[in-house]
C-alpha cells in the first residue's frame, strides 16, 4: 500500500511526500459505553489507511482517495461541513485551526485495507493519519490526547455523529500486543499485555451489512442513555452519567424510566462492569472467563441496546456453538459490520470454512474474514523533507 501511494503521489503531485499509516481498531469489550463516560477495551490492528501528504504552498487542501478514485479539495478558509469521506479531513483542518494551530495547504493521497461499514472505525483512521501527518509536517508537537479530542470534535460536527473517543484514542495510542484499558472520563489509560498471541488469533467476521453510524439510530441511543440519567438524577442527585451508577442501582429504579431508557441504561451499567471484570480475567490468563463476558456482552447489545441484526446475532450464535472459540460478539456502533472471535490458533481454518458454509447456506452470500493482528498506533512510517 505504501509503494502505492507513494507512486500515485509523485504521479499527481510530481515530489516526494511524507508516509503515515494510521490503523483500525478492535475493541474486545465495552460498547457503547465510551460516550457514557464508562471503560472500554480497544487495540490498534493491522488493517490501516496511508497517507502519501506533503505541503503545497497555497491555501488549498487536495486530496485523492485511492479507494474510490475521487479527487477533492477544499480552502483552508470558511471550511463547511460537506462531502463524503473528505468530510473527515474538514474536520479535522477545522478543529485545528480553532485550536489556533496555523494549518497550511497540502496535497495527499489517501489509501488503505480497513473495510468501509465494518466495524473497525476507518473515519477514526482517516482523521488520525491527518492529525499525525499535519503535526509533523508543521511542528504543530500536538499530544496524542489532543489530536484524539480533534478526531472526535470533527465527529461530532461534520459527519454529525457524537461517537465518543474509543476509536480516536485506539488509532493514537495502539500498542503492539497490547490491550488499553481506557477510562473515558478521566482518559486516564492502561496497558494491559495481550498474553493470548500465540494461543488464539483475533478473527473478524463481516457480516456483509453495511453499516452507518451517522444513522439516526447511533445518537437515538445517546440521547436516550441521558434521559435515563436525567430521570436516575431524582434518586441519585450527584451523577452525571451512567458511569455513576450500577446496574443494581438501575434495575431498582425501572419503576422511574421508560422500558426502552430502561434497556439502555442496563445494558451500559452492565457493560461497564463486564470491562472491569475482563480485565482481571487478562490479568489472571483466564481467557475462556473473559470471552464469557465477551458472549454476555452480545447479548446485551441485541436485546437491551439494540444495535444488532439478525446476521451479527447468527454470526454470534455460531461462534458460540464453537469449543475453539473462547469469546466472541458484535463489535463496533452496530447495525451490521463484524463480529470479533478470539479462536485457538490450530482451529482457525476450520473456524472459518464453518462459518463461512454456514452464512453461505443462510444469507446467500459468503462473508469477509479478516485475521488480524494487534499493532502500534498511527505513526509516520517514512519521513521525507515534504515540504512545499
Amino acid at each position: 500500500m505504501i509503494s502505492t501511494a507513494i507512486a500515485e503521489f509523485r504521479k499527481r503531485f510530481n515530489r516526494e511526500p511524507l508516509i503515515v499509516s494510521s490503523p483500525g481498531r478492535i475493541n474486545l469489550i465495552g460498547e457503547h459505553t465510551d460516550y457514557n463516560e464508562g471503560f472500554v477495551l480497544p487495540a490498534a490492528i493491522d488493517k490501516r489507511i496511508i497517507y502519501a501528504i506533503a505541503l503545497n504552498g497555497t491555501d488549498t487542501c487536495n486530496a485523492h482517495a485511492l479507494f474510490s478514485g475521487e479527487t477533492a479539495s477544499f480552502a483552508l478558509e470558511n471550511i463547511v461541513p460537506g462531502g463524503d469521506w473528505i468530510n473527515y479531513l474538514k474536520g479535522v483542518v477545522f478543529h485545528l485551526q480553532q485550536k489556533g494551530y496555523e494549518v497550511k495547504g497540502f496535497d495527499c493521497v489517501i489509501t488503505g485495507d480497513i473495510p468501509i461499514g465494518a466495524g473497525m472505525s476507518s473515519s477514526a483512521a482517516v482523521e488520525g493519519g491527518l492529525a499525525v501527518g499535519l503535526s509533523h509536517l508543521l511542528g504543530f508537537n500536538i499530544s496524542r490526547m489532543e489530536m484524539a479530542r480533534i478526531g472526535q470534535l470533527a465527529e461530532h460536527t461534520f459527519p454529525g455523529v457524537k461517537c465518543g473517543i474509543m476509536d480516536q484514542f485506539a488509532n493514537l495510542h495502539g500498542k503492539k500486543d497490547s490491550v488499553m484499558l481506557l477510562d473515558c472520563r478521566s482518559l486516564e489509560y492502561q496497558y494491559f499485555p495481550f498474553r493470548f498471541s500465540e494461543e488464539v488469533k483475533v478473527v473478524l467476521v463481516n457480516s456483509m451489512v453495511h453499516h452507518s453510524l451517522a444513522s439516526s439510530e447511533y445518537n437515538v441511543r445517546r440521547e436516550q442513555c441521558e434521559e435515563g440519567v436525567k430521570l436516575l438524577r431524582a434518586v441519585y442527585p450527584g451523577i452525571n452519567s451512567l458511569r455513576d451508577v450500577t446496574s443494581a442501582q438501575v434495575q431498582q429504579q425501572q419503576h422511574l424510566l421508560p422500558a426502552k431508557v430502561y434497556d439502555r441504561c442496563l445494558y451500559v451499567t452492565q457493560e461497564n462492569e463486564r470491562v472491569e471484570k475482563a480485565c482481571a480475567h487478562l490479568q489472571r490468563n483466564e481467557l475462556k472467563a473473559a470471552g464469557a463476558l465477551m458472549f454476555a456482552s452480545h447479548q446485551g447489545l441485541s436485546k437491551l441496546y439494540e444495535v444488532s441484526c439478525p446476521e451479527l446475532d447468527f454470526l454470534a450464535e455460531l461462534a458460540s456453538q464453537r469449543p475453539e472459540v473462547a469469546g466472541a460478539r458484535m463489535m463496533g456502533g452496530g447495525f451490521g459490520g463484524c463480529t470479533i472471535n478470539l479462536v485457538e490458533t490450530g482451529k482457525v481454518e476450520d473456524f472459518c470454512n464453518f462459518v463461512q458454509e454456514q452464512f453461505r447456506q443462510r444469507y446467500g452470500v459468503v462473508p469477509e474474514i479478516y485475521i488480524t493482528s494487534i499493532e502500534d498506533g498511527a505513526k509516520v512510517e517514512l519521513a521525507t523533507e515534504a515540504v512545499a
